[in-house]
């Protein structure tokens, strides 16, 4: 049986819980598409996250992998578009690690793009009922870290397919954050159930308007 390796964060930036984890921990040996889950945690910190990365995806040789980040005050299920060669820190990370300006590979190109089927997935998440969106920034903290560093690793890997998704706060997240979006556990769950699917399933992405005007 083939393996879907997807992961999530442990908390950061004050937060009691990660969504990221709460929701993805749920799916761990899931079988998902005849394709059996195994969720991991990644910690939130430069460098660190990448290793533990890397060594789940070496251990479990995969067919997909997915990652999956808390963005507190995005509203939808958003899919990421593309990573960027750089960290640069608003804030630190978990082990009081700031980077600025800062390339994740010293010789890397300036961009990774996804190889997930992202506007596929996000068309299948809100065929659904799930409010889904292609975004086109990860950021620059440890979620384009690892985004970036997964795709540079799965460069040498052309079979399997990776990318990145954010996902907002809990609704218990969001009532220490008044005015926040939420989104409940079992929608978020659901969502990533579709985008497995989707990405085990669509080869070729489906051509249809995904950009921003900013």
């Amino acid at each position: 049986m083939k393996t879907v390796l997807i992961t999530g964060f442990e908390p950061f930036g004050g937060e009691p819980i990660n969504p990221s984890w709460e929701v993805v921990s749920r799916l761990d040996n899931a079988i998902i598409a005849g394709c059996r889950v195994v969720a991991r945690q990644l910690p939130c910190v430069f460098g660190e996250s990448l290793t533990v990365l890397s060594a789940a995806i070496d251990a479990l040789s995969p067919s997909l992998v997915l990652a999956v980040g808390q963005a507190g005050g995005r509203a939808d299920i958003t899919v990421e578009r593309v990573a960027i060669n750089v960290d640069d820190a608003r804030i630190p990370d978990n082990r009081g690690k700031q980077p600025v300006d800062e390339p994740i590979e010293a010789q890397g190109p300036a961009a990774w793009f996804s190889t997930l089927p992202i506007k596929a997935m996000v068309a299948a998440m809100r065929e659904a009922g799930v409010p889904a969106s292609v975004s086109q920034t990860a950021g620059t903290f440890v979620c384009n870290h690892v985004m970036y560093g997964l795709l540079h690793k799965l460069n040498a890997r052309p079979e399997v397919k990776g990318g990145f998704i954010h996902i907002p706060y809990l609704p218990e997240q969001a009532a220490a954050h008044p005015g926040a979006p939420s989104m409940a556990a079992a929608t978020v769950r659901q969502a990533l159930e579709i985008a497995i699917t989707t990405a085990l399933q669509v080869e070729n992405d489906i051509a249809v308007t995904g950009g921003a005007t900013h």
